[in-house]
């Protein structure tokens, strides 16, 4: 599949310059044809036993499928809701002592920082941060969990590799801006926990992600809420336990329209090939970076990632004024960033288009 192709899947794609994937991705044409028709098949039949039994071989299928971006095992993989619900699993199910210290990365998204100010306050656990690129050098006697993101949200800076890290000091990544947009190797990174998106880079509806636990740490992280889906055997009653696989942590309402759409959003991206995809949108993100740096924007400082931020006195506003000539891209509340998140559905119009309306501001 060609480029042209490839992009003639996305209709935004048709009238807008799409720099946005960093909160939702576009969506592919035949994920909601899929999503329609389960939806349809389900309103003229009713939602009984074949749409759960459906839906559970659905789920699989999504769980196989994320499991190839990480690059990991099928089992080791839960379907989850977001990239916070996966964060939020882990940081229940590790069972923090007080007194144990979080190391953290300056300017972390909302959904790390939210759910690890409840854990500090209620079980006493101490929180420190640090520049993303000396977490290594931060490690002090009494940290317990390093959390960041993979791919900082903000600017597309990327965290170190923490595989020298002791193996009983885990690291859980923040990867709502890597999987999907750029290649992703657990070992390099050394992380113990990866907590993704499925509707950013991913392309799919909003409600779907990934978690991914090492094998190392699975007996060491609780099913923090098993209910129906996450129980082996649900109707053992009190005596039911949560599978010993990442099932034991999957969502517990995904719908059969969500999973769908997912899986063929996954399908759309595949097809083209992620090799190409993560190629593809990382060289046209530096070409818009170089362009703007030549045009005298400042640019914040970024890895081999797909997304470039510069300065902005009034983000919101000029990011109103993109949106109206069709160029869609995200700026910060209490930040002097805009921020384009490219993806491989991009061109060389799109990124003109971009150029254009940065530029005569």
């Amino acid at each position: 599949m060609e480029a042209p192709a490839f992009r003639a899947q996305f209709p935004v794609c048709e009238h807008t310059a799409y720099f946005n994937a960093g909160t939702c991705g576009p969506l592919p044409g035949q994920a909601v044809t899929a999503l329609d028709r389960v939806a349809q098949r389900a309103l003229a039949g009713g939602r009984a036993k074949d749409y759960y039994d459906e839906l559970i071989e659905t789920n699989d299928r999504l769980r196989a499928a994320y499991a190839g971006i990480l690059g990991a095992e099928a089992a080791d993989v839960s379907v989850t809701a977001s990239t916070s619900e996966g964060i939020v699993r882990v940081l229940l199910g590790l069972e923090l002592e007080p007194g144990s210290e979080v190391l953290i990365a300056a300017g972390e998204h909302p959904g790390l920082l939210g759910p690890l100010s409840v854990a500090r306050d209620r079980l006493g656990l101490v929180v420190r941060e640090a520049p993303i690129s000396r977490l290594l050098e931060a490690v002090g006697p009494l940290t317990r969990l390093i959390a960041c993101s993979h791919v900082t949200w903000t600017t597309g800076e990327l965290c170190p590799s923490f595989a020298d890290l002791p193996t009983d000091l885990p690291v859980l990544l923040d990867g709502a801006q890597g999987a999907g947009a750029v290649p992703i190797d657990l070992d390099e990174l050394g992380c113990a926990f990866y907590a993704a998106s499925g509707q950013k880079w991913m392309c799919g509806p909003v409600g779907s992600g990934m978690l991914w636990i090492s094998p190392a740490w699975r007996e060491r992280v609780l099913a923090s809420a098993p209910t129906y889906v996450n129980l082996e055997v649900p109707a053992a009653g009190m005596a039911a336990r949560a599978w010993a696989d990442g099932r034991a942590h999957d969502t517990v309402a995904m719908s059969l329209e969500t999973a769908t759409a997912a899986l063929v959003a996954h399908d759309a991206l595949a097809a083209f090939g992620f090799d190409r995809l993560h190629a593809r949108a990382r060289g046209l993100a530096a070409d818009v970076a170089a362009a703007l740096a030549a045009a005298g924007r400042e640019i914040a400082p970024r890895g081999d990632t797909t997304l470039v931020s510069w300065g902005s006195d009034d983000p919101a506003a000029d990011a109103a004024r993109l949106a109206q000539t069709g160029v869609v891209v995200r700026g910060f509340h209490g930040l002097p960033l805009l921020r384009a998140s490219v993806g491989a559905w991009n061109d060389q119009d799109d990124v003109e288009r971009l150029l254009a309306g940065v530029t005569t501001s």
